[in-house]
């Protein structure tokens, strides 16, 4: 029985996430049980048992890969699988509800060892603790969270063959599946009752709506309109590419433009729109949007309704999600939108185009093609990411769709609050945190974010971590360290609280400053964008802020050219021993707990930087003086020594010292040089005499050299 999910080894996995081991995300968890397995297993041989559980966690665990769901562990009978683990999309919890319906379906259709079987599933999306590594290698214990007891505690009280979500999930899959409420439940170990929403398939195509007015996309519009125009009228297809990330706003350009060319020359435009959803159902099934009856009585394929394709189209439209029925469609839905541009000028706008599957892709390119052997009026209107590589059909134009500005972001920040209801000024303190960005400035005007993790509506938050997951580990980690931080990021800090040799950190902070993830501030210095660095910043748990923040000021004692105190994290190495000191180390890897840290300190005001020399004097920041050792010992001496080492050969030399005037005292710089009272003889007989290992005493070696901790 399968009970691990490994990719890769152990040490290419750790290499990997290094320097950051653990990370706090937003993970939606599905929880899925078999009704009455006692009863079941009972009446069985264990052999049977055994058959019917490889067939069962078979099929259950070849659903979650396809959803790209990680298995986290197997309890009894039941399965536990966490969605947006790494490399989130933005769609973790519709892949997990859509991953709980097709687990369902394809038990339903094995029936393994001839027996029918029924589970229960339950989806809840809520914040963790997670190892990294450990979820790549399967590691039992990889997550920790609340989230995952509220899913167990759904799944007891899903009905059989059933699909039941918590609040957050459901908020989170509004509108891409079908919903109906449940009675309100009370769950074990939950102070409140939770309510429940049952989830029973995926939702159909539906009409966008758009409440408020386009701002800030004048000439984005004026370009795009004039193109199509211009494709219809000279009877030149054209394809037109509304480009710009999720959230930018490219959806309701696309919905203006086709409703900007509504004539050309006198004659009515025929449009044609469809949108492709996150993981469709079937390969061409937005196609059915583009030839699907009108509510206005206008039909796509009414050249081709008395010919042989009229059953093959009848067939598609009814059965859309069926490639098979698709795949023999395409012809008779090329033809159809052929012979209605060929009556009128028809402008074909698809959405999400980056999210079609290639049978679709090939369909439009086909379709432009065959319309300009033709010289037929068509245009070809789509949207894609910004990261799209699908080449384009000749003529062609991409549009960019940019950040709004910020007087356009106030603009649209006041029409979304008024409609809200809420005060029209908190547009001037949302700014900054928009970042020009459409999508999230619904999430902030829609409703007041007090109530979320940090302060940051949940779609939000969406969009940010699917930007944080599409970069490696490396830019990843980079990001994290500047969002800790509380002041301008340089290089100097984020390599010390990385650990990582002088000039590597900075060709990696130009490349994020060139996604537009951070923007130089001063000449050495960066700032992360506002709401980026509140996501980056709850993503860091409490024991690695601990860490950044001793690194950091471990690597400044060091340039002001004071030792270290040990514990510090800072890499120490042997003879044959590697240069890498992670996060963490001497914790257990999924503790995820520590003292609360202090605050990361930030640079300077000034724009210097503690990490950085003083003038005139390389390496240095401050002369020290030698400190007498135990005698015996040699001294330890600071730059302001300067010359072979001493040693201490007298004891009373060393009595004197340590029991002396305040005077005989010498200090590290920057602290206080009171004299150190003698040491009672109760005390001594306690700690016991020099070297000794007690519980007040480190053990110490040769020169003066701790062999443990510090205390």
């Amino acid at each position: 029985m399968l009970i691990t999910t490994p990719a890769g080894s152990r040490e290419a996995v750790i290499a990997a996430c290094r320097p950051v081991p653990e990370e706090r995300r937003t993970v939606t968890v599905l929880f899925v049980d078999i009704v009455g397995s006692t009863r079941l297993v009972e009446r069985l041989d264990p052999e049977d048992v055994r058959a019917l559980q490889r067939a069962y966690f078979g099929t259950v665990a070849s659903v979650l890969r396809r959803w790209r769901g990680v298995v986290e562990k197997y309890v009894g009978d039941a399965v536990m699988a966490l969605f947006g683990t790494s490399g989130s999309d933005g769609l973790d919890a519709y892949r997990a509800v859509r991953a709980g319906l097709d687990i369902q379906a394809a038990l339903e259709r094995r029936r393994p060892a001839g027996i029918r079987l029924r589970v229960r599933v339950g989806v809840a999306t809520g914040e963790v603790l997670l190892d990294l590594a450990g979820v790549h290698d399967g590691g039992h214990g990889a997550a920790s969270g609340a989230v995952i007891t509220t899913a167990a505690r759904l799944q007891e009280h899903a009905p059989p063959g059933g699909v039941v979500v918590c609040p957050v999930t459901r908020t989170a899959v509004a509108g891409l599946v079908e919903q109906r409420p449940l009675a309100t439940l009370t769950l074990a170990g939950k102070a409140l009752p939770l309510d429940v929403w049952r989830v029973t398939g995926a939702a159909g195509s539906r009409p966008a709506r758009h409440r408020v007015p386009l701002v800030g996309r004048r000439r984005e519009l004026a370009g795009a309109a004039d193109e199509v125009t211009r494709a219809l009228r000279e009877r030149r297809p054209r394809w037109i590419s509304l480009v710009g990330p999720p959230g930018s706003g490219r959806s309701r350009l696309l919905h203006e433009v086709t409703r900007a060319v509504s004539h050309v020359d006198g004659v009515p435009v025929r449009r044609r729109v469809t949108a492709c959803p996150p993981y469709p159902c079937g390969e061409l099934a937005p196609l059915a949007d583009l030839v699907r009856p009108r509510p206005d009585g206008s039909v796509a394929y009414g050249p081709v309704a008395d010919g042989p394709g009229s059953g093959v189209l009848a067939a598609f439209l009814a059965a859309p999600d069926d490639d098979t029925v698709a795949a023999r469609a395409v012809v008779a839905c090329r033809e159809a939108l052929l012979g209605l541009a060929a009556d009128a000028p028809v402008v074909v706008a698809v959405d999400d185009l980056d999210r079609a599957a290639p049978a679709l892709r090939r369909f439009l390119h086909q379709l432009h093609v065959a319309a300009g052997e033709r010289g037929l009026p068509l245009a070809v209107v789509t949207t894609c990411g910004s990261g799209s590589a699908d080449p384009l059909p000749t003529p062609a134009r991409r549009i960019p769709v940019e950040p709004l500005g910020p007087l356009d972001t106030g603009r649209l920040l006041r029409h979304l609050l008024d409609r809200a209801g809420r005060p029209a000024a908190l547009a001037a303190r949302l700014v900054a945190l928009v970042g020009g960005s459409p999508a999230v400035a619904t999430a902030y005007a829609s409703a007041d974010p007090a109530g979320e993790p940090g302060g940051v509506p949940a779609a939000a938050r969406r969009l940010v971590d699917a930007r944080l997951d599409r970069l490696d580990g490396t830019h990843r980690a980079v990001l994290l360290a500047g969002a800790a931080r509380s002041g301008p990021v340089v290089a100097a800090s984020v390599e010390a609280m990385l650990g990582w040799p002088a000039g590597r950190a900075g060709p990696v902070l130009r490349a994020l400053a060139a996604a537009g993830l951070l923007r130089q501030v001063t000449a050495d210095g960066w700032a992360v964008d506002a709401l980026v660095a509140r996501v980056a910043a709850m993503r860091l748990s409490r024991a690695v802020r601990a860490d950044f923040a001793r690194r950091l000021r471990a690597a400044k004692d060091t340039a002001a050219g004071r030792v270290p105190a040990a514990g510090t994290g800072v890499p120490s190495r042997g003879a044959g021993e590697r240069e890498v000191c992670l996060l963490g180390a001497g914790r257990s890897r999924r503790s995820g707990g520590g003292a609360r840290p202090a605050p990361v300190p930030p640079d300077r005001p000034d724009g210097s930087d503690a990490l950085c020399p003083v003038p005139g004097q390389p390496g240095r920041s401050g002369a020290l003086r030698a400190v007498p050792a135990r005698p015996g010992q040699p001294v330890r001496a600071g730059p302001a020594t300067g010359g072979a080492t001493e040693t201490v050969a007298d004891a009373a030399e060393w009595s004197r010292w340590r029991n002396g005037p305040a005077s005989a005292v010498t200090a590290w710089p920057g602290q206080r040089t009171d004299p150190s009272p003698a040491v009672p003889a109760r005390q001594e007989r306690r700690t016991g005499p020099p070297g000794r290992v007690g519980r007040n005493r480190r053990r110490t070696g040769s020169g003066g050299q701790a062999l443990g901790l510090a205390a």
